[in-house]
């Protein structure tokens, strides 16, 4: 989704929201907040305990949302693995947004963790959404079909008219099914295509559906159908179709968690109630069906956090423990914005008298007016912070636990509201136990907020001015308003500044705190230096010779025996090649840097790594993308005889002929020739008209170029061409890195310069010659290749004038090569462009370099 679309969907949401408001404060313009409370304390605990029961079988149902998704993509997941983390994920979502259609991200967390493909888990997700579809349309067609009445009456149309809609809508059904049943696997529609499951599956998901609106429908119905109403309640199919169509609505609103939306349907819906009594036993049932749900879900997890550092337990709490985890950062998040609304909502409304009566018997006039102004603070801390806890921040962890801990002492202060205090004390018994949840630093640097994040806040801020506003409405402004404190004439100027300072301050502390750390990294000193070289020059692959570089940091293995060499650019943490040193150490030390990563909300991004070792990276559920193919000429079998290698015995001929030589000079001897070779990289690239790389590829300074031999090209006794030779632990291969030539090297240097070099590495015993990668090189333009692979194709057939990547390949095939893929392993969907962009500035030494050859 583009950021303007994102904008506009979160406007759209807040503009529906205020839409809503506006309706409820119409249609309660009657009545008082004494009539919605009176309404709720007089609900029988019979019949509370009966919407309980029908929220619990609806949520048993929706387990099987899951259930039947997961036979659908052929995955063989036990229910009971299912069964407990979806009602997890169910129970956040149902907060945050219905869960049929908004639980995406919360199932790919969920379902990618126990082996489940990306591709796998958007099927999942799209089979959700059109069961809650197949079932919500199913609803309201029965509705207008068998009490087309009641629904005339709601929606303030002919019930002919709703009878004709009802049996257009069957009808409609009735087809899709039919497309089910005759074997039909894609279904289109003007320019959509929609996969079609088998028709027993399909009337299994219709079922299913059914069953779970008409349990969460029987909880709201018990609730306003207990007492005598003035006018009798529609039949239960009505009601039915007429929750499901609020339902739907709020979902397609993307107000969270339906807000408003759901409440000013159901009170348009339903003229026969009162609207008090309808909005009282909303309240109840979102408690019931919503708030109730989250805090089982998050003492469960909190037990289990308890439960699964037991010892006696380690190995079967394994068995769920990827999960729960996946969906701790939603769940804490969630937790976050609930005790966020629970103290901005008290904050709005007056306290019950004969509790404000015994406080002020117990504490000062002024302390129990600051509780009250404080208690607001806290609720504008806890919203903010919850962003902090689903990026798993420890700042965020900490200052949530201690601002749970004050509002219940906020609470209690300015009402004795225990009932708020108790579900503020819950949410503090569910966070406190996950301390190892939260590993990422923090640091004193912006924090970032997306749009949605922004839009939930207001959404929240704005419910509780609204419910204030109604609170109030009916009374004369008087001293008691919530905000009294900071502004009342009366309060010492002082007191009123330290408030006002303390608030803007305190703002400013949770953006800085609760933002990912720096992501500055210190250059290697001279002692890991000397290791990362020795290791470096013992390792068989002759290109972890790039860590003598000095531009990357270095991360070792406890034994140090292996590293990885990175650096960072952006938001990315771009890794060299594969890990240096022993192949067993390999996937502990990716997953150390994984974590440190992950420590600072950074992305972890493995660039130019072979096919072998893709395993280790797809463990860390990052995506691969083609770089191109490395061309590796075997030297066992090289040599100039045969027609194959014609063309490169006639270059070395006519080279020798027209007095060119060719010597590789040891380390030791290159820097008496270090002016000649700066000389000619000098020339060469000003010829190229470009600049020195970095990063994957070497840059001529005097330090670095002195490590390694330097094969040359002499003629007359003078350095014509050059090139710097990496040479790999136990004989296994040698590289070319940097390779240049003077204006006049004469006929086909760098060839006789490459076929002389292969030679001497053959003589001295080597088994690979390695000619660097040629850029997307191999890449397949299959319609159902990936989208990176097509693009690349298409840039590497008609991008010549970019970049000779088709001359590239076509010279290295003059020397034979055994071409082997090389990959970028990072994360991928809206990520990918800016690893892309974060990896080239790496390369090119900044957004300078990037824009220039």
């Amino acid at each position: 989704m583009s950021k303007l679309l994102r904008i506009a969907v979160a406007l759209s949401s807040v503009a529906v929201f205020g839409l809503a408001l506006w309706v409820l404060r119409h249609a309660l313009r009657d009545y008082e907040l004494n009539d919605i409370s009176l309404f709720m304390h007089h609900v029988p605990l019979p019949v509370v305990l009966l919407a309980c029961a029908a929220s619990l079988a609806s949520y048993g149902v929706l387990t099987g949302f899951d259930s039947l998704a997961m036979q659908y993509v052929g995955s063989k997941l036990p229910y009971h693995r299912v069964a407990l983390a979806s009602f997890i994920s169910q129970a956040i979502s149902h907060s945050t947004g219905f869960a049929a259609l908004t639980g995406t991200s919360i199932r790919y967390r969920l379902y990618s963790t126990v082996g489940i493909s990306g591709g796998d888990v958007a099927r999942i997700v799209a089979f959700c959404a059109l069961t809650f579809g197949l079932g919500a349309t199913v609803t309201v067609a029965g509705a207008m079909l068998f009490e087309p009445a009641a629904v005339a009456v709601a929606v303030k149309l002919p019930p002919l008219l709703i009878s004709g809609l009802g049996w257009t809508i069957l009808l409609g059904m009735g087809g899709y099914t039919l497309a089910s049943l005759r074997g039909r696997k894609v279904l289109t529609l003007w320019h959509w295509q929609i996969p079609l499951p088998s028709w027993q599956m399909t009337l299994s998901q219709i079922a299913l559906a059914v069953v779970d609106l008409a349990f969460a429908a029987i909880a709201l119905y018990l609730l306003l159908d207990h007492s005598g109403l003035a006018h009798p309640m529609p039949g239960f199919t009505a009601f039915l179709g007429l929750y499901a169509v609020a339902l739907l609505a709020g979902v397609i609103s993307h107000v969270p968690g339906g807000l408003g939306v759901f409440e000013g349907l159901m009170v348009l819906m339903l003229p026969q109630v009162a609207p008090a009594k309808v909005l009282g036993a909303l309240v109840v049932y979102r408690l019931i069906y919503n708030v109730l749900p989250l805090i089982v879900a998050t003492l469960a997890l909190a037990l289990f956090e308890v439960w699964r550092k037991s010892r006696a337990v380690v190995a079967t709490a394994h068995l769920i423990g990827d999960s729960l985890e996946a969906v701790a950062p939603a769940l804490y998040a969630t937790m976050g914005l609930l005790g966020g609304t629970i103290m901005l909502w008290s904050a709005a409304t007056p306290e019950l008298p004969e509790r404000l009566a015994f406080i002020h018997a117990l504490f000062p006039r002024l302390l129990i007016k600051a509780s009250h102004l404080f208690a607001s603070i806290v609720g504008i801390w806890l919203l903010v912070l919850a962003r902090g806890l689903y990026r798993r921040l420890d700042g965020a962890y900490w200052l949530t636990c201690i601002l749970y801990a004050a509002g219940i002492v906020f609470l209690m202060v300015k009402g004795i509201e225990w009932e708020e205090a108790g579900l503020l004390a819950l949410l503090l018994l569910g966070l406190a136990p996950a301390r190892q949840a939260f590993y990422r630093k923090a640091s004193l640097i912006e924090q970032r907020f997306t749009v949605g994040w922004g839009a939930g806040i207001l959404v929240i801020v704005g419910s509780a001015l609204w419910l204030g506003d109604f609170a109030f409405r009916h009374a004369p402004f008087t001293h008691e308003m919530w905000w009294e404190f900071a502004f009342a004439s009366h309060a010492p100027r002082g007191l009123r500044i330290a408030v006002a300072v303390m608030a803007l301050a305190s703002a400013w502390m949770i953006f800085r705190l609760t933002s990912p750390a720096s992501t500055q990294t210190a250059c290697p000193d001279e002692a890991q230096m000397a290791k990362a070289k020795a290791l470096a020059l013992a390792h068989p692959s002759a290109e972890a010779q790039l860590a003598l570089m000095g531009d990357k940091s270095f991360l070792f293995d406890p034994s140090g025996q292996a590293f990885l060499m990175y650096a960072v650019s952006g938001r990315s943490w771009v890794v060299m090649g594969d890990p240096v040193g022993p192949q067993a150490l390999w996937p502990d030390l990716i997953w150390r840097f994984r974590e440190m990563v992950d420590r600072v909300a950074g992305w972890p991004v493995f660039y130019q790594v072979g096919a072998e070792a893709l395993p280790y990276y797809l463990d860390l559920g990052l995506s691969f993308v083609k770089l191109g193919e490395e061309a590796r000429v075997p030297l066992a079998d090289f040599s100039l005889q045969g027609s194959a290698r014609s063309e490169l015995r006639y270059v070395k001929k006519r080279a020798e002929k027209e007095g060119a030589s060719f010597e590789v000079l040891p380390p030791e001897q290159t820097a008496a020739v270090l002016p000649d070779l700066a000389a000619i990289s000098d020339a060469w690239l000003n010829d190229k008209n470009s600049k020195e790389k970095r990063f994957s590829l070497g840059n001529f300074t005097a330090d670095y170029v002195a490590n390694f031999p330097v094969a040359v090209v002499r003629r007359e006794g003078r350095i014509v061409a050059f090139a710097s030779l990496w040479l790999a632990g136990d004989h296994e291969e040698v590289a070319v890195d940097l390779m240049r030539h003077g204006e006049n090297s004469g006929y086909g240097a760098m060839d006789y310069l490459f076929t002389e070099s292969m030679l001497w590495a053959k003589a001295q015993g080597y088994r690979w010659f390695s000619l660097g990668v040629a850029p997307l090189s191999g890449m397949r333009d299959n319609a159902l290749a990936p989208l990176w692979n097509r693009l690349g194709a298409l840039l590497y057939r008609h991008g010549e004038e970019l970049y000779n990547f088709q001359g590239l390949r076509k010279y290295k095939e003059k020397f034979l090569p055994v071409w082997a893929p090389r990959f970028m392993a990072s994360p991928g969907g809206m990520a990918l462009p800016r690893v892309a962009a974060d990896v080239a500035t790496l390369i090119s030494g900044g957004m300078k370099g990037l824009v220039m050859k």
